[in-house]
C-alpha cells in the first residue's frame, strides 16, 4: 500500500488490482508523473470507473489541494524533522548504526544549510537540532573507539 504525505500526516492510497485492457496491455496510471489531470474517459476515474476508483481519485485530489495550500517551508521543515528523528533513532540503537545516522545527518544538513534563511520559523530549531545530532555523533563515535581500544588491550 502506498501513502501520500499531506500537512495533516500520511494518508494511505489503496489500489485494487489493475484490470487488463482487451489488448492485454497495462492500463495507464491514474495520474501522469508529477501531477496533472486524470486520464480521459475509459481510464481510471472515467465513465467506466468503479465507485471505489472515483472515491479514491476524489480523495487524492482533496489531498493534493491540501498539499498545494500548505506553505512549502512548512512541508520541507516537516521532512527535515523526519530526518532528525531518523538520525536520532540510528544513533540510539545498540550498537549505533553510524553509517545510517551519518547519511540522515548529512541529508538534514543539506536542507538546513542549503536553504538557510528560507525555512521560516522552524529554521532555528532545525539548525539547533542539526548541531545536537552532530555533537552526539562525535561523542558516540569517540565512545565506541575508546571501548574498542579497551577491549583490544584486555587479554
Amino acid at each position: 500500500m502506498s501513502t501520500l504525505w499531506t500537512p495533516d500526516g500520511e494518508r494511505p492510497i489503496r489500489r485494487g488490482p489493475e484490470p487488463a485492457s482487451p489488448s492485454g496491455a497495462t492500463p495507464p496510471p491514474a495520474a501522469p508523473p508529477g501531477g496533472g489531470q486524470a486520464p480521459p474517459a475509459g481510464g481510471p476515474g472515467g465513465p467506466g470507473a468503479t465507485p471505489e476508483e472515483a472515491e479514491m481519485l476524489a480523495h487524492l485530489e482533496e489531498l493534493r489541494q491540501q498539499l498545494a495550500e500548505a506553505p512549502a517551508e512548512a512541508v520541507i521543515a516537516n521532512h527535515a524533522y523526519g530526518l532528525f528523528e531518523l538520525a536520532a533513532v540510528h544513533l540510539s540503537l545498540q550498537p549505533p548504526q553510524l553509517a545510517q545516522a551519518r547519511l540522515a545527518i548529512d541529508a538534514l544538513a543539506a536542507l538546513v544549510e542549503g536553504l538557510e534563511g528560507r525555512l521560516g520559523e522552524a529554521e532555528p530549531q532545525l539548525a539547533d537540532g542539526l548541531t545536537q545530532l552532530r555533537n552526539a555523533f562525535v561523542e558516540i563515535t569517540a565512545a565506541l573507539r575508546r571501548s574498542q581500544a579497551e577491549a583490544g588491550q584486555q587479554p
